[in-house]
């Protein structure tokens, strides 16, 4: 029996415009929404083992009624599997957690140490609408989150498509997200109570593993790859407005990872959309690359160039204007993920991920490869991209920046697919090669990229050695020259040590086992 699947898509807002959503047509014309005040508590074990198994655990009260929530993760972008149970009381009930999420979980041990970690105390409105054919509940939570020692504000509203067609639950949320600054959510109130009690809400969050059965269709395993890789890209929205350098490396890491998968399952994802979504990836990768290629520029070379020469005039006044041009480029990303554009990609990826074009194949050809397991189609992509790479791996000792750069990114989108598809292939011996196949490719990948960025920090150090800003006198111009060559030197006496560390990874890559056969 499949577990129950809640469905719906959670925008969060300020509490500052919340009277706006009074004035959006739809929740306008209803004419009685349902208020209630509710107050959760949530459950773990001191060393939150519920949070670890991606399970959660609550029980809610509503005036005197009591309903224990169990939930874990779906496979989608807006779904989750929930078990609901009304309780007598306002413990939780462990007989009602049979064939649930929590049930594999509930030890001796863990049930006498499960106790209340944080809380949350909402007001919610409940809208119910008919739009067209279609039945679609509107949710707003307007509260706080709360531990012992702290709390938060929370303001979020959730659409659940009730029955009829789900293009309509999209279409409202574009309209609430123009009247309001609301945007696509991805974290839970859970997963918000658990920062809260970490106490640090700007951490930065890597991807989530993808648990990917080997019959399931090539089109449901791309969906479940693709939403991993969307909540990590929002997900990090927060870390990196707080300034946290490791928040603009996972969303950078998230961005790669979708562009990656769109390639893997490019043959089922032809259409307008793909290309438009494609188009919007490659500006947000943009806009947030030189901050990141600046952080590890001058963490890696510049302040042990500076350290090492500090009587140098010129070394320190370069260091200086790449510190200014770091904060630049740090400004740029913050002003990319809080603009219009980056709201609207956000729900445009949701939309795309839940009801676009490609969950609707227009031939039988992209229908076919859709329904294929994802077993023999995963198989055929490691295999193809296998291939290339140790051909053209072969020149790698005469390839150019260029194409060392390309080399590059073959081997790190034949990672990320190692990486997507490792529950595909579970058997004891392909999980020993495939753990020999990625430390050989990661060693490889890990000498290409070094040598990119000694490309890309020779760029940078030319750059503002030769374009000082305008306020910036000409008499040290001769002694910026010097110091961006101290930094040129240093990067060029690395080149050849990690080439030659290049030549001896690829070699071990190319006599790594397919893990996939």
């Amino acid at each position: 029996m499949s577990p129950p699947v809640e469905t719906e898509l959670k925008l969060e807002l300020p509490s500052s415009e919340l009277t706006r959503l009074d004035k959006i047509a739809p929740l306008r014309r209803v004419n009685a929404a349902k208020r209630a005040t509710q107050v959760s508590v949530y459950f773990d074990t001191d060393k939150f083992a519920l949070r670890k198994s991606g399970v959660m655990l609550r029980v809610r009260r509503i005036g005197r009624r009591c309903i224990q929530t169990i939930k874990a993760a779906g496979e989608g972008l807006l779904d989750r599997h929930e078990w609901e149970t009304e309780l007598k009381a306002s413990k939780p009930d462990f007989a009602a957690a049979q064939h649930t999420a929590l049930e594999p979980l509930l030890t001796k041990k863990l049930r006498r140490q499960l106790r209340p970690v944080f809380e949350t105390r909402v007001r919610r409105t409940i809208y119910l609408l008919k739009v067209k054919q279609s039945e679609i509940e509107v949710t707003l939570d307007h509260g706080k989150i709360g531990t012992a020692d702290h709390s938060k504000w929370v303001c979020e509203i959730e659409i659940e498509s009730k029955g009829g067609d789900r293009a309509e639950l999209f279409k409202l949320a574009r309209t609430i997200a123009r009247a309001t600054s609301a945007e696509l959510a991805v974290k839970s109130k859970a997963q918000r109570g658990y920062e809260l009690v970490d106490g640090d809400e700007s951490a930065a969050v890597k991807a989530e593993p993808v648990d990917i059965a080997p019959d399931i269709a090539t089109a449901d395993a791309f969906g479940m790859i693709a939403a991993s890789c969307v909540k990590q890209v929002i997900a990090n929205k927060p870390a990196l407005l707080a300034g946290n350098p490791d928040g603009v490396h996972q969303m950078r890491v998230g961005l790669r990872r979708l562009r990656a998968a769109i390639s893997l399952f490019a043959n089922i994802l032809e259409g307008p959309e793909t290309n438009e979504i494609k188009s919007e990836l490659r500006w947000l990768t943009a806009e947030l690359g030189p901050a990141r290629e600046f952080e590890v520029f001058i963490k890696r070379v510049v302040e042990p160039a500076r350290r090492h020469h500090a009587r140098l005039m010129g070394m320190r006044r370069l260091s200086d204007d790449l510190a200014e041009q770091r904060r630049s480029s740090e400004e740029r990303a913050r002003n990319a993920v809080q603009s219009e554009r980056f709201r609207q990609l956000s729900l445009t990826l949701a939309t795309w991920l839940e009801i676009g074009d490609w969950r609707h194949p227009r031939t039988d050809l992209l229908r076919e490869r859709g329904d294929t397991p994802v077993a023999i189609s995963a198989a055929e992509q490691l295999k193809r991209r296998s291939k290339k790479i140790r051909k053209r791996g072969r020149l790698l000792a005469k390839l150019d920046q260029r194409g060392r750069h390309r080399l590059r990114i073959r081997a790190k989108k034949l990672r990320y697919a190692a990486e997507f598809f490792e529950t595909v292939f579970p058997s004891k011996k392909a999980s020993k090669r495939r753990t020999a196949f990625l430390s050989a490719l990661e060693d490889m990948q890990d000498c290409l990229g070094d040598l990119n960025d000694i490309a890309v920090h020779e760029n940078l150090t030319a750059d503002i050695a030769t374009n000082p800003a305008p306020n910036k006198r000409a008499a040290d111009l001769p002694r910026r020259a010097f110091a961006a060559g101290v930094l040129t030197g240093r990067e060029d006496a690395r080149f050849h040590s990690i080439l030659a560390a290049a030549l001896t990874s690829f070699k071990a890559f190319t006599k790594a086992k397919p893990f996939w056969k």
